[in-house]
């Protein structure tokens, strides 16, 4: 059977590589994420199979439900999105996260921010990349579950910014979901899930240049894809009537270490047990020895990942 090659034009890597992001793709229509979207919320009330067990007012709560949310699996698969990312990391990509980031009307802004380990709520790696190479962070997939837009609190990118970490993130952060809240930087309220991300700053006189960000627009069912290092934050939702629902999927590639050394994921002042988590290898066969290795057995799927090149 023939499957159309989504492989990132050599003009579109070159751009990735300039700007640390590229997209939005279309990959459901309108009509298909509204449904999607509508059956995905009402299954993730389940959670006999969820991978952490956590209070439900704890953000962690909806990590990782491509473990056990059989439409979220088959989203991470897409070959839309995984053809694309072996363009960038290579014949073998894992995905290690994914999460539901959503902006409530009224919610205020997310404060400038880059991860590179994804360590910078404990201080300890997340993510290990082999020694020798001079990149770092994940390549994040984020899709609209609804529409993103200036008014109801979509993202911002500042293009190029993806080259240097203005973040040292072993220092780690206190969460403090009452305090950190309503941080006001520059023209809005800038909270970070109960983080003040400025406390990591290497230059605390340093100021991101807003002047360049870009506004990534979007409509239900359409991704972009951008380097975690690349500095992002997004406007507050201005409305008072309009959700903003992102899901982003975090890829690296299969040599890379996730969450090393330890048996449980630190965030949002608790520590959560690793006992149903693991990568899933969405193309080629090669994944770091150390590594949990999901078994997607747990939604009834078979999966394959892709080949390798």
């Amino acid at each position: 059977m023939d499957i159309t090659d989504f492989s990132l034009t050599e003009q579109e890597l070159q751009q990735f590589d300039r700007d640390g992001f590229i997209g939005p793709f279309t990959l459901y229509e309108p009509e298909e994420m509204m449904q999607l979207h509508k059956t995905v919320r009402a299954q993730l009330f389940n959670r006999t199979h969820a991978p952490y067990d956590a209070p439900h007012d704890v953000a962690i709560t909806n990590y990782d439900r491509h473990l056990d949310v059989e439409l979220l699996t088959r989203h991470v698969f897409r070959t839309e999105i995984v053809h694309r990312l072996r363009s960038i990391l290579g014949p073998d990509v894992i995905c290690w996260r994914s999460e539901f980031i959503p902006k409530y009307p009224g919610n205020e802004g997310t404060d400038w921010h880059q991860a590179d380990t994804f360590g910078h709520a404990s201080g300890e790696p997340q993510l290990v990349w082999p020694e020798d190479e001079p990149f770092g962070g994940a390549i994040n997939v984020w899709t609209g579950f609804t529409d993103a837009t200036p008014e109801n609190g979509c993202m911002l990118f500042i293009p190029g910014t993806h080259r240097k970490m203005n973040y040292d993130e072993s220092i780690g952060m206190t969460f403090d979901p009452v305090a950190n809240k309503d941080v006001v930087k520059g023209q809005y309220a800038r909270g970070f899930n109960g983080y003040d991300y400025s406390t990591l700053q290497k230059d605390k006189g340093w100021q991101p240049d807003e002047a360049a960000a870009v506004p990534i627009v979007m409509k239900a069912g359409q991704f972009v894809i951008f380097r975690s290092m690349l500095m992002h934050s997004s406007l507050p939702n201005s409305t008072s009537d309009k959700t903003r629902l992102g899901y982003v999927a975090r890829y690296v590639p299969g040599r890379v270490k996730v969450y090393p050394d330890t048996d449980y994921v630190k965030e949002f002042g608790g520590e959560y047990r690793l006992d149903k988590f693991g990568v899933v290898q969405v193309a080629g066969t090669r994944t770091d020895p150390q590594n949990r290795v999901a078994s997607r057995s747990l939604s009834g799927l078979d999966l394959k990942p892709l080949a390798s090149y």
